[in-house]
């Protein structure tokens, strides 16, 4: 089902029932729930979760903090296994951590002794033992490249700053060709100007590569220039995907012509009346 509201003469506002989307089904979460036993009783972080994402998507999660964005990420990571329902990918349920998914985190989660080039290197070799040593150095080269951390790549992390770690983490995950790539608040702790630059190059990292992407973000204009869809969360606890937004800009995108337009505004507007009116966190 199809909900487009009016916003004016002019403009609508797509939005899609979160149990369906006309998409082939490359991965899919249905009838999911996270509950965890405590000593007051069973605590329920999600519910009813149902999502259908297809091969190459650009998705975003966003919701306030504690709506279990990170626990559904982890549950497709196959870190975490839900209470109810499945998690699938290509019809195979997620029961482990595995090569064709990887996680970029926010804290980056680089071993401080090794340089760039070798924390790249470890993922390629833990899942390609048996390529040859040239090649195997030859994709941890490209891909630190492709993050433009070429001159870099013999510094530690202590010597690097936040934004060419957070590339060296992106080098890393794409460096084994993951089919998902999943990203929990990549950018959050970045300023403003070093988060801009690696928005772009991610999506041209993305557009060259197309694997599919699921990445939190608190952000509303960072998901409106990345995504595709815009996964809206309930409140927690017993949080659900509240609705899903659809971003109509074409690819590639240019975030100064993306701001100029009125849909924009548009969009922006109607997520940020869901998290803060229609969803917002209760006033003492």
């Amino acid at each position: 089902m199809k909900v487009t509201p009016m916003l004016n003469q002019s403009q609508t506002l797509v939005l899609e029932s979160p149990q369906q989307h006309s998409s082939d089904s490359f991965l899919s979460l249905t009838d999911v729930s996270k509950v965890y036993p405590t000593p007051k009783g069973d605590y329920v972080v999600l519910r009813d979760i149902n999502l259908t994402i297809a091969s190459g998507e650009f998705i975003c999660l966003i919701g306030h903090s504690g709506c279990g964005k990170t626990t559904l990420l982890n549950m497709v990571s196959g870190f975490a296994q839900p209470t109810d329902g499945n998690v699938k990918l290509r019809g195979k349920s997620i029961t482990e951590p595995g090569p064709d998914r990887m996680v970029v985190f926010q804290n980056y989660a680089l071993l401080p002794w090794l340089t760039a080039f070798e924390n790249v290197y470890m993922a390629v070799d833990a899942v390609h033992p048996g390529k040859p040593e040239a090649q195997k150095r030859a994709i941890v080269r490209e891909h630190l490249a492709l993050v433009g951390l070429a001159d870099a790549m013999e510094k530690k992390p202590p010597q690097l700053s936040g934004g060419m770690k957070q590339r060296v983490a992106i080098a890393r995950a794409l460096a084994i060709r993951p089919e998902v790539l999943i990203l929990d608040e990549p950018f959050g702790a970045l300023d403003a100007i070093t988060k801009e630059e690696l928005q772009e190059e991610l999506l041209k990292i993305w557009n060259d590569h197309r694997c599919t992407v699921l990445m939190i973000t608190h952000d509303i204009d960072e998901a409106l220039f990345l995504a595709d869809r815009l996964v809206m969360m309930t409140n927690g606890p017993a949080a659900t995907i509240g609705e899903v937004m659809e971003i109509p800009f074409p690819r590639p995108r240019d975030r100064t012509q993306i701001m100029e337009d009125p849909e924009y505004y548009n969009l922006r507007n109607y997520a940020l009346d869901f998290l803060y009116h229609r969803f917002a966190h209760d006033v003492d």
